[in-house]
């Protein structure tokens, strides 16, 4: 299978999670992404993340972010290994970093510093506050992000405190968000020969999640809430329902869904209700249309209303992670993938790349060994 960024070179100076999101992303779809590790450090600072270590230098929370990347040790501080960073520079066409804002300059890492050697190279600056302001210099991650851009605020119950997300979920937009950066910076470098800074921070993304609650905040002073049962802010019934052994999360976004659940539930009734007439009066009337929703979702249990409105009304169960990794379709189309790994004789299990080419979604490999690939990399 031919991936779409066989050919590109990414040089990775990263480390976590939202840097490496990115560029595990590229790495799926064919960029040789080579990460540069400082062995004096021990290499990328979630290698050794726990509570599922793989040997020295190496664990599965490393793995889940590193598959198919190779590794070169060398310190970037020292003058030989600032020579051998420079030298692979000259081939690359991207140099990629999430340090904090103040550190790019400060190691060479700007077009600016590297330019010279490379007129085209793209450099890719991914931080928790960005640079060139007052935040350049703080260290900063994802669950401060949610909490500070009010994305916490908006979740929960509204009789309980605020909630982050279960995952780091500004992490991995942000390393979305950065991998098309790189990806348009460096269409524009092939075409033009001129390489460019390319900056994305944390906060401006976990800001950008707001979305439409912040458009409607800023032009009609719309005082985002959280409402019961994670209901969506204008559309009912948009909400988690309880069923017979469990939960899950009922979506009639428009009037036809609506219409389907009520006949398909038996319960015609309550589309004669005047409360529930249309969007705009379930909407006005949450409390009296989820209290008709937990009497009829209380009726059967989650697998059995899954089954009952599978392809006419949008409706998932509530899993867990196991249940959900479990789940016959997440086998039909592929998303579980096993990777050979010299710590585990069994294999490795993993999630499969996201994407599919022509069709088909890309083998997996494993992340690389601490300065596995130096050798062949840094040969004369």
């Amino acid at each position: 299978m031919r991936r779409p960024l066989e050919g590109v070179r990414v040089l990775a100076l990263e480390h976590f999670g939202a840097g490496p999101y990115a560029t595990l992303l590229m790495a799926e779809l064919g960029a040789e992404v080579i990460k540069v590790e400082s062995p004096s450090l021990g290499g990328d600072a979630s290698r050794p993340t726990g509570p599922y270590r793989l040997g020295e230098h190496d664990s599965q929370y490393f793995q889940t972010f590193s598959r198919h990347k190779k590794s070169v040790a060398l310190e970037l501080k020292d003058p030989k290994g600032r020579a051998d960073f420079e030298r692979l520079v000259a081939g690359a066409e991207l140099v990629v970093n999430n340090y904090r804002g103040d550190q790019p300059a400060k190691l060479g890492l700007t077009y600016e510093a590297l330019k010279a050697i490379n007129p085209a190279i793209v450099c890719g600056h991914l931080s928790a506050y960005g640079r060139g302001n007052s935040r350049e210099a703080w260290p900063g991650y994802d669950y401060p992000m949610q909490a500070e851009c009010g994305l916490m605020s908006l979740t929960g119950e509204p009789d309980g405190p605020p909630a982050r997300m279960g995952v780091s979920i500004i992490d991995f937009m942000s390393g979305t968000t950065f991998a098309f950066a790189l990806v348009s910076a460096l269409l524009s470098a092939r075409t033009t020969g001129v390489g460019c800074d390319v900056d994305v921070c944390l906060f401006d993304v976990a800001l950008h999640q707001l979305s439409y609650p912040a458009i409607w905040a800023m032009n009609a002073g719309h005082p985002a809430e959280r409402l019961p049962n994670g209901a969506h802010p204008s559309l009912a019934p948009v909400q988690r329902v309880k069923t017979a052994d469990g939960y899950g999360q009922l979506m009639c976004m428009t009037e036809k869904f609506w219409r389907e659940l009520c006949v398909v539930a038996g319960r015609e009734d309550l589309l004669a209700d005047p409360r529930f007439e249309d969007l705009s009066a379930r909407h006005k009337n949450l409390a009296a249309l989820s209290e008709a929703l937990d009497g009829l979702f209380a009726t059967r249990t989650s697998a059995e209303w899954a089954t009952l409105l599978a392809g006419r009304v949008p409706f998932g169960p509530v899993n867990d992670v196991a249940a959900a990794l479990a789940n016959p379709f997440v086998a039909e189309v592929g998303m579980r993938d096993v990777v050979e790994h010299p710590d585990m004789p069994q294999g490795l299990q993993m999630l499969a790349a996201p994407i599919r080419i022509d069709g088909e979604r890309m083998p997996g490999k494993r992340a690389p060994k601490l300065g596995e690939d130096t050798a062949d990399l840094l040969k004369p």
